[in-house]
């Protein structure tokens, strides 16, 4: 099968071969995008060293990236939408690698915050971008579920290889070297993409609107702001009060598009059930499990002693399985329609949590995380074509989008509300002794006999999460099963 594509000297015949190619350069650039969001938790503490950083300054060494990456992405695809997506996509991968650069060589903290923020900004072009350009490179429903299924994997292996890589390069090299990765990715985008990259915009789309812009910065970086706050520092009033800025101008955004001839983001696609419920179930995922993970992790380093790139290692096996998952989803697709095979996906994902409610050893940890992997790939794959399909194709860009952006604000959302509920458990079988958490009572050298029991008490509260993780994705599963229960494929 072959499909036509816009280049700069007419229209190309791409067969498949070159489709496929034209997918692995995507991948590859939306590896990176997603792989920098933890590369820096391995090269923080060099950096500190090498730069002098205060501890001010490396908060926004590390949460720049995250803030400015789910901020503009909604604006981002709307704009790709209008001026073309590959336009737009090497335009940001030119930004991405000359950031990368300026990161690598900064000679004090505000020059690297200053290249984290142009990264983030490139990455938010960038990730909707390659989600829509496989949409158009993959007109027929089969194939672009596999290649679907390749994209989505990049954003969970770029967590778990993230620490690795970082850790790696900071073994052998300055921690610069961390940047430096992303220059010959970029480059070979900026060559092949304009002779195997189609174009597509709509050409009755208006300009973009910029109070709408505003607006969306205004509602989602607040909102990413307080739910960090929450996870890290508990409720208080900053975090309250950014949520509340977040949801306000949220409500405004919303009212201003239905006003609008031309919105940044058709509200209308919300009327879709399919559109509404596939999506919010992705953010839910996104939320629950991305929550666990976190708490996996901490158990494999703060309960099993286990050191960061021995604990990124355990996770493995899991991100191996969730790879083999998602080329073999789509497949399965072609014999179960999304009304089964979606939620009974996450049926396993459940069972995987179920085993972690009782799990102390890091052999069964591992197999029942592995397992949790498993289940996300029917969702995240045959999901994510569902809700590009009921896009119009002149709103595949912004759909795109919206998708990824309510995965950013899922991933934060767990950790603060499942953070709430194994801190609370944490404090209460402590009862004042041994600090506010597992991490303070090692970092002040407690005794054994309290250390002990502050571990134990870290694990009730994983375990009491994992419980509550289980318990809503059922639910999910359920709303998705009676939701999707018509659908005969993901086309």
């Amino acid at each position: 099968m072959s499909v036509a594509v816009q280049g700069r000297s007419g229209t190309l015949e791409l067969t498949g071969r070159r489709k496929w190619i034209a997918l692995g350069v995507l991948c590859l650039a939306t590896l990176l995008v997603a792989l920098h969001v933890f590369m820096m938790l391995l090269a923080l503490p060099a950096v500190t060293d090498a730069l002098d950083a205060t501890a001010s300054q490396q908060l926004w060494i590390l949460d720049i990236y995250g803030f400015l990456l789910a901020g503009p992405m909604i604006a981002m695809g709307s704009l790709g939408d209008r001026i073309g997506r590959r336009r737009l996509l090497l335009a940001a991968a030119a930004v991405f690698g000359a950031a990368s650069v300026v990161a690598a060589y900064a000679v004090n903290p505000g020059m690297l915050i200053g290249a984290r923020a142009m990264l983030g900004l490139a990455g938010a072009a960038i990730a909707p971008c390659t989600l829509s350009l496989i949409a158009t490179l993959f007109p027929d429903a089969r194939q672009r579920a596999i290649a679907l299924g390749v994209w989505a994997g990049c954003f969970p292996v770029g967590a778990v290889i993230g620490p690795i890589v970082g850790g790696l390069l900071l073994d052998h090299f300055w921690w610069g070297s961390a940047f430096l990765i992303d220059v010959p990715v970029m480059i070979v985008l900026l060559i092949v993409g304009p002779l195997l990259l189609p174009e597509y915009r709509n050409e009755q789309a208006g300009r973009i609107d910029l109070a709408s812009v505003a607006l969306s910065l205004a509602a989602i970086l607040p909102a990413i702001h307080g739910l960090k706050q929450l996870a890290s520092h508990g409720a208080d009033w900053s975090a309250f009060a950014a949520l509340t800025l977040g949801a306000s101008c949220g409500w405004i955004f919303v009212r201003r598009q239905q006003g609008l001839v031309d919105p940044l983001v058709d509200v209308r696609l919300f009327a879709r059930r399919t559109f509404s419920v596939t999506l919010g179930s992705m953010m839910a995922y996104s939320m629950l499990t991305g929550g666990v993970m976190v708490f996996v992790t901490q158990y494999f380093q703060l309960v099993q002693g286990m050191e960061p790139l021995a604990a990124g290692l355990a996770l493995v096996p899991g991100m191996i399985a969730m790879a083999v998952a998602f080329q073999v989803a789509p497949r399965l697709a072609r014999r179960i329609r999304p009304g089964l095979l979606i939620p009974g996906g996450i049926a396993v994902t459940v069972v995987g949590v179920a085993v972690m409610m009782q799990a102390t050893s890091t052999g069964v940890l591992v197999v029942a995380f592995a397992v949790e992997c498993i289940g996300a790939a029917p969702l995240l794959t045959v999901g994510t074509n569902l809700v590009l399909a009921s896009a119009p194709p002149a709103k595949v860009g912004a759909a795109g989008a919206l998708m990824q952006t309510a995965n950013e604000l899922g991933y934060p959302l767990g950790i603060a509300v499942l953070g709430s509920v194994v801190t609370a458990t944490y404090r209460g079988q402590m009862d004042g002794s041994g600090g506010s958490s597992l991490s303070e009572a090692i970092h002040n050298g407690a005794d054994p006999a309290v250390l002990g029991a502050a571990r134990t008490a870290f694990t009730s509260g994983f375990h009491l999460a994992a419980g509550i993780t289980a318990v809503a994705l059922t639910v999910v599963s359920i709303l998705l099963l009676r939701t999707l229960t018509d659908r005969r494929s993901a086309s």
